[in-house]
């Protein structure tokens, strides 16, 4: 059996205790990484980006639609003015009434597509405001994600700072410790996560339960200097006197 003095053995609560600081700090770090807001918001980003993505889109046809047929009206437009010109210079009578026809047929195609034209600008007005409205759902949706990102970040760098603090006097204060006992404590501590643990009147803190009364004994048996450990959790008991 391992043999370290008492007073060394005692140290190992004091390690013991920088290293649940230093557990409690990762679990926090990873708690911070996991916030449940954050895939609800990242979500509703995306969401919203593909609306107002969507809004764009719809606003272009009507845009592009609109432009075709400002363009159909001007050569309409066009075709009017020319015969209209035309008309105006004289000729035969059969060419006259031609052309009038042509100018009537015209006129009346242009007035329906300015019709068109006019829903179409109403149509583009509507998809002017959904676009608005879908980029300001989609900035507010930002904010929230980054306020919620900037909060996070504020406590991870809090912790990060707080467990580089500790490490540093974590290792410090190993460098204190007998070097057998710290490799005992070290091999314990990857192993079963906890290192060592006090045992106070029968009852093993590394196990949150009493030793049997065998078990017991066999640990009062054992000799100051001895490095025992706990039969049912496998950290090293930290033990004295006035405890067991």
């Amino acid at each position: 059996m391992a043999k370290s003095p008492a007073a060394e053995q005692f140290k190992l609560l004091e390690l013991q205790a920088f290293d649940s600081a230093l557990k409690a700090l990762s679990t926090r770090l990873t708690q911070l990484d996991q916030d449940p807001r954050l895939p609800v918001l990242r979500s509703a980003v995306e969401e919203t980006k593909a609306g107002a993505a969507e809004a764009v889109q719809a606003r272009e046809v009507v845009k592009k639609a609109l432009t075709g047929l400002e363009d159909e009206v001007g050569a309409l437009d066009t075709k009017i003015e020319r015969d209209t010109v035309r008309l105006n210079a004289g000729g035969l009578s059969k060419d006259l009434m031609a052309l009038q026809k042509d100018i009537e047929t015209l006129s009346a195609l242009k007035s329906s597509k300015e019709d068109t034209e006019l829903e179409l600008m109403e149509e583009l007005e509507s998809a002017e405001a959904e676009v608005s409205t879908r980029q300001d759902a989609l900035a507010e949706a930002q904010r929230q994600l980054d306020a919620v990102q900037e909060e996070l970040g504020g406590l991870r760098a809090v912790s990060l700072e707080e467990k580089t603090k500790v490490s540093l006097e974590r290792e410090a204060f190993a460098g204190t410790i007998d070097q057998a006992l710290l490799a005992l404590y070290q091999k314990t501590l990857d192993r079963r996560g906890v290192g060592a643990a006090r045992l106070f009147h029968g009852h093993s803190e590394g196990s949150g339960m009493d030793l049997s009364p065998g078990d017991l004994a066999e640990v009062r048996a054992a000799a100051e200097d001895e490095v025992v450990y706990c039969p049912d959790s496998g950290v090293i008991l930290v033990r004295s006197p006035e405890w067991v």
